[in-house]
C-alpha cells in the first residue's frame, strides 16, 4: 500500500488503485454523516475534487491522488457513511481508479514514511 500527505492509502489491485481514508483521518474525522462519491466512468485529474466527508467536525473534499477513470465506487458507504469510521482500511474504501500511468504512485509514501509523517 502507498500513503499521500493528504491522508488516503492506494492498494494495487491488479492494473486498478483502490482509494480510502487513512485510519489517521477516520479518528481525525470523527463520526461521519454523509459520503458523496464520484459516478464510475468519470475520468479525473489528480488533486480534481472527487468525493466529500462530511463528519461531526468538518466536511473534507478528498481530491483525487492520481489520473484516471473511476472504475468503481464504494455505493455501501451511501447507506452506511459509519463504516468509514469502523474500517477505513477494509469494507470503507472509497472508489477505484484505473490509473493513466501507474508509475504515479512511486512518488506517494509506503506504511513506515507514513506512520512517520503522522508521528
Amino acid at each position: 500500500m502507498k500513503f499521500t500527505e493528504e491522508h488516503l492509502w492506494l492498494r494495487i489491485e491488479d492494473d486498478i488503485v483502490v482509494v480510502g481514508i487513512t485510519d489517521f483521518a477516520a479518528t481525525e474525522l470523527g463520526e461521519i454523516s454523509f459520503v458523496e462519491l464520484p459516478e464510475e466512468g468519470d475520468a479525473v485529474a489528480r488533486d480534481d475534487d472527487c468525493a466529500v466527508i462530511e463528519s461531526e467536525k468538518t466536511s473534507s473534499d478528498i481530491l483525487a491522488p492520481i489520473a484516471g477513470e473511476i472504475v468503481d465506487v464504494n455505493t455501501a458507504l451511501v447507506t452506511n457513511p459509519g463504516l468509514l469510521s469502523d474500517d477505513p482500511i477494509g469494507d470503507g474504501w472509497l472508489f477505484a481508479i484505473a490509473p493513466e500511468d501507474m508509475d504515479d504512485l512511486d512518488e506517494f509514501l509506503d506504511e513506515g514514511a507514513y506512520k512517520k509523517f503522522v508521528g
